[in-house]
């Protein structure tokens, strides 16, 4: 696998593998992808990154800014989505592992989630790499007619903001 950054051109197979996570249920309240537009202004112009095996896109990951409140500029929310076939495999670990230093390159100093409990593998995964939950918010949105919480997690920077 290699990890390079995410291209306006990638948009189909990132939007893809949104689509599929999107399905599980357990991947965020989105109900459906953006158009490329609405996305890329979400988003951080940096740290968004691409994993991909030969051409085959295998996951992405991108940082969201919390705030536009100026002392929140080092804050930032993760999202990792990886391919239903490629689900396992390691490569959510791949783009953690290339996400936290681009995050630090770019001064970002607290990292943070919103995760579905449900989602064991991806709390898991933000665990692996010095996530902590600091709390579970109840009942804060309704998805298909049930309530769900959301744990919250966070990793401050070992490099930035200390």
């Amino acid at each position: 696998m290699t990890i390079r950054s995410l291209a306006p051109s990638d948009w189909s197979e990132v939007s893809a593998i949104y689509r599929q996570g999107i399905a599980t249920g357990n991947a965020t309240f989105e109900t459906d992808v953006p158009e490329w537009a609405v996305w890329d202004q979400a988003h951080m112009g940096s740290c968004r990154l691409l994993s991909v095996d030969g051409d085959a896109v295998q996951g992405w990951a991108a940082l969201t800014p919390v705030s536009s409140r100026c002392v929140y500029q080092g804050v930032a929310e993760v999202s990792i989505y990886v391919a239903q076939g490629a689900r396992g495999k390691g490569v959510g670990a791949e783009l953690m592992a290339a996400l936290i230093p681009a995050s630090e390159a770019a001064g970002i100093w607290t990292l943070q989630a919103g995760i579905f409990p449900e989602n064991r593998a991806s709390i898991a995964l933000h665990q692996k790499f010095g996530f902590r939950i600091i709390g579970q918010r109840e009942r804060v949105g309704k998805m298909d007619g049930r309530w769900r919480n959301v744990a919250l997690m966070e990793r401050r920077s070992q490099v930035v903001g200390v």
